[in-house]
């Protein structure tokens, strides 16, 4: 079951009080027990009351009133969303959890309406349906996509190119020989123990994840990192750079939707698309 473990304010709370730093390491330490017995969904904390605000509703009038609201013991400072297996689990946590306040505080637990909850109001599940389906696009909304390439064992190689050629900038690389964990037998071909088993890098704003593979065999096929450059100088640029022992598969000119654009294959097999935007024109 999910629950709401709301914070009630305190007269202190809504008077702008900052929690102190033992408060602020207490509760750090705490939120992280929480995400590590994975319970903790989120959590934030509210600012006073003065600076919300409300909106009335009465038919089709609307009205505005501005913090700040009271009593404070009616407003909230702060919450987390838990998924535990019972509310006596989420009793048993909030125990747990330092007085959130410099002053004598209270903390309240709410069960939150599952979708089960309406099935009597919804018995063909139509919109519990529709709910479904409204998580899972706000879970998209929030999710991130990369592009990961598998180098067949000249990972560092090409890392090296993109940093000289591109500016690519390198914030994180793992060997197999790092890992934490033994890997599972017959996994890595032999040789392989110093190869890259992880890495991140970025041009620009794009995030790339790469790796050597477990092997030699692996090759690219059916995609293309797409890389647009603010002027014609930086397209010719990078588009030499790349072609450099690699293969020009269409070479840089003007488009219908690019004022240059071009497709190059580099020495290391990755297929770039080299455009510039069209307002650049």
């Amino acid at each position: 079951m999910k629950v709401m473990v709301i914070v009630k304010a305190t007269p202190g709370s809504e008077a702008g009080q900052m929690p102190d730093q033992a408060l602020l390491t207490a509760m750090g330490n705490f939120n992280s027990e929480l995400v590590n017995a994975g319970l903790m969904l989120t959590g934030e904390g509210l600012k006073p009351s003065r600076e919300g605000v409300r909106i009335h509703f009465s038919g089709a009038e609307r009205r505005i009133s501005h913090g700040p609201f009271g009593p404070p013991s009616e407003q909230v400072a702060g919450y987390w969303i838990w998924q535990v297996r019972s509310l006596d689990e989420a009793i048993d946590w909030v125990k747990k959890c330092p007085n959130p306040m410099a002053e004598d505080s209270e903390i309240e637990i709410r069960p939150l309406f599952e979708a089960e909850d309406f099935a009597a109001e919804d018995p063909t599940g139509e919109i519990r349906q529709q709910e479904m389906q409204l998580r899972q696009s706000v879970a998209m909304q929030q999710s991130r996509l990369n592009t990961y390439l598998f180098f067949d064992g000249c990972c560092n190689e090409a890392l090296a190119f993109y940093q000289q050629r591109l500016g690519a900038q390198v914030s994180l690389r793992m060997r197999f020989r790092d890992s934490p964990e033994p890997l599972p037998e017959d996994m890595l071909q032999p040789g392989f123990e110093d190869k890259i088993m992880h890495c991140e890098f970025s041009i620009g704003d794009m995030v790339v994840m790469a790796s050597d593979g477990c092997s030699d065999t692996q090759t690219f096929s059916g995609f293309s990192l797409a890389l647009t450059v603010p002027t014609a100088e930086d397209a010719h640029r990078t588009f030499q750079a790349l072609s450099e022992n690699g293969r020009v598969d269409m070479p840089l000119a003007e488009t219908f939707w690019s004022p240059l654009f071009g497709q190059v294959t580099d020495q290391f097999g990755v297929s770039w698309m080299i455009m510039m935007p069209e307002q650049s024109a």
